[in-house]
């Protein structure tokens, strides 16, 4: 059976999450006098992304709260004390930075647009729906997409199949009808893989070598290709050269 949605991941993959964060972050610190010593920007980017990813794991594997994790990524980057409050007025105060910067990448709205006519559409991401359907309004494409499903209010997230599964089920899909888009090899495309979907891994980076390309997924360079994966009859984008 021919694949009759899409599922999306966000971060990544439709916003360009890395460089909003780091620009975000690069005015912050600035703003917060917090470059004074001998850690460089980037040294200090280097940290709070490695903090991020550390506090996002405690909430993914159940503990934590999303709002605790904000609050603890404060705490550990800062090496400070804080009450709820004060932690939860520094992010907010970042926030604002990180938001100045918030993009889509240039290939989303082509490809949305190619394949609005082929295929119905959602999201799927590890965040809170809090988070991404404000970021998806102010990007200007929340309704671009049928349903918004994220971890923090289903209670269980990617690469569990559960996961991938509640998305089909929103749509009224079986897992073979819907193919998963997402920028994380293992969190997106091995577990779309494992859960029945089809599974495409966006490598904008070129993180693999081809020979090394994991197995069970598509893997594209650019959502250009997206299309051709879906086997949709448009003119838009090319087949894909990794396979």
């Amino acid at each position: 059976m021919s694949i009759r949605a899409v599922v999306w991941d966000v971060d990544d993959t439709l916003f360009d999450y890395t460089n909003a964060d780091r620009e975000g972050m690069r005015a912050h610190l600035v703003t917060e006098g917090l470059l004074g010593g001998r850690e460089t920007v980037e040294q200090a980017l280097v940290r709070w992304r490695a903090v991020t990813d550390a506090q996002w794991a405690r909430f993914a594997a159940g503990e934590a709260s999303f709002e605790g994790q904000r609050r603890d990524r404060v705490r550990v980057f800062l090496g400070e004390e804080l009450t709820d409050a004060e932690a939860d007025d520094w992010f907010q105060r970042y926030l604002a930075h990180y938001e100045a910067a918030w993009a889509l990448f240039p290939d989303v709205l082509p490809v949305l647009d190619a394949l609005a006519a082929s295929h119905r559409h959602g999201v799927l991401s590890n965040s809170s729906i809090h988070v991404q359907d404000h970021k998806l309004r102010v990007l200007g494409v929340r309704d671009r997409f049928e349903s918004v499903l994220c971890a923090a209010e289903l209670g269980v997230s990617k690469p569990e199949a559960g996961a991938f599964h509640a998305a089909c089920a929103a749509l009224e899909l079986a897992p073979h009808q819907v193919a998963y888009v997402g920028d994380h090899p293992e969190i997106d495309g091995r577990g779309a893989a494992e859960a029945g979907l089809l599974s495409v891994w966006v490598d904008r980076d070129g993180v693999y070598a081809t020979a090394d390309a994991p197995s069970g997924r598509h893997r594209i360079a650019t959502l250009a290709e997206l299309p051709s994966v879906l086997g949709s009859d448009t003119r838009f984008g090319a087949p894909s050269t990794f396979g």
